[in-house]
């Protein structure tokens, strides 16, 4: 006799969902807000402009290697030449949102949110999803989500640069050091929620603590991996605020840089 989904004594039930709450509510909000960050973050790095202050760089634009750099934005000089593209110069942005983005597409918790909220699949517990054939990460292109661990790697490189960024923000414009401003705070901010996704996240928590037979053997990966274990609870959270976080501070440097704000100083 045939047991579970194919059994003949299950109920057929031809609705996508019993469901009376607004189920739909939440996958919409996610829906909404991933994509008003990608029109947003298009639009700045084809921008290619306002996105430097003394002491303040946008996160977008960190590290600007390329010679289209402007002056004084670059921290590690401009080891790359113009590259333009149909005799357009290419943004610097375009070459370093390719890793935090390609991070955050694998990051565990965002495949959750954009599958749901983007693909339907499902849109949301106890209900059907439109599909009708489910194949899993096995193939491509979903395949590519297993190079997730490598981009949280080169992510933690951003994360150190990002912080530098934060620290250099101590300087006011005659880069004189002692000093805070609210640029620096949002850029410290910054930096603190990006290190907060990071460790939070389920690669890094599978990186300290995972492969090991006996943890009584290894006390401080136990350790560590106990105060990560505490922080991946809260993945989903951190996960927002770094994004909600990075789009801000992209927008004050913006804001600064092109005159409409003044970023004042408490000393």
């Amino acid at each position: 006799m045939a047991t579970g989904v194919f059994s003949s004594t299950r109920a057929k039930i031809s609705e996508r969902t019993l469901r009376t709450d607004k189920w739909w509510l939440q996958p919409l909000i996610t829906f909404s807000v991933l994509v008003a960050f990608i029109i947003y973050a298009t639009l700045r790095a084809f921008e290619n402009g306002n996105y430097f202050a003394e002491p303040l760089i946008s996160p977008f634009y960190s590290p600007c290697l390329s010679a289209a750099c402007v002056q004084g934005a670059s921290l590690l000089g401009q080891p790359f030449g113009i590259v333009k593209l149909l005799g357009m110069t290419i943004s610097p942005a375009l070459f370093i949102l390719i890793f935090p983005l390609g991070f955050r597409m694998t990051c565990y918790y965002y495949r959750k949110a954009y599958y749901r909220s983007f693909w339907m699949s499902p849109p949301a517990c106890a209900v059907a999803e439109p599909h009708s054939k489910y194949t899993g990460e096995t193939r491509a292109p979903l395949i590519l989500q297993n190079a997730h661990r490598y981009f949280f790697y080169i992510g933690l490189i951003f994360n150190v640069l990002l912080t530098v960024d934060a620290v250099l923000a101590f300087r006011n414009p005659e880069k004189q050091w002692g000093h805070m401003s609210v640029g620096t705070l949002v850029l410290l901010a910054n930096a603190t929620f990006l290190w907060l996704y990071s460790a939070s996240c389920h690669t890094c928590r599978h990186t300290i603590g995972g492969r090991l037979r006996n943890f009584s053997k290894h006390p401080l990966r136990y350790k560590a991996w106990t105060v990560v274990s505490v922080l991946n609870h809260k993945h989903q959270n951190f996960a927002w605020v770094s994004l909600l976080g990075v789009a801000f501070a992209d927008f004050y440097v913006r804001q600064v840089a092109s005159g409409s704000f003044t970023n004042f100083y408490f000393f």
